[in-house]
């Protein structure tokens, strides 16, 4: 199993952005894909989460209202809009797999993790 995170870069305040995960080796419909992001010298956070089977989602607090969480079953890929960055938003940003069909906003939940792209929101 293999998961491709991709779409980070710099961007300034007020900005949007696109990530792109990309998942190959796993019975796509069967999973659950969520975006997380570790900033320097924090915690890993939860970001958004989504069922591939019937496209219910969840958000953080801090992103609800801004990023969109959606996916393309035929190209296995999820995607998370990101509007109106902010600063804070700044971070390393990862897409996992879990190998159940339910949200979950714990990582320790998520078996597969891509390698990260790195979001930069600055002026």
């Amino acid at each position: 199993v293999q998961l491709q995170a991709s779409g980070g870069g710099l961007v300034q305040p007020g900005g949007s952005l696109r990530l792109s995960c990309t998942a190959s080796g796993l019975a796509f419909n069967s999973y659950a894909i969520g975006w997380f992001r570790q900033a320097p010298g924090k915690e890993r956070e939860g970001v958004s989460y989504i069922k591939i089977s019937d496209n219910t989602s969840a958000y953080a607090n801090s992103v609800k209202g801004r990023f969109t969480i959606s996916r393309d079953n035929a190209r296995n890929t999820v995607f998370l809009q990101m509007n109106s960055l902010k600063p804070e938003d700044t971070a390393v940003y990862y897409c996992a797999a879990r190998l159940v069909n339910l949200l979950s906003s714990r990582d320790q939940d998520y078996r597969y993790w891509g390698q990260g792209t790195q979001v930069t929101v600055s002026s």
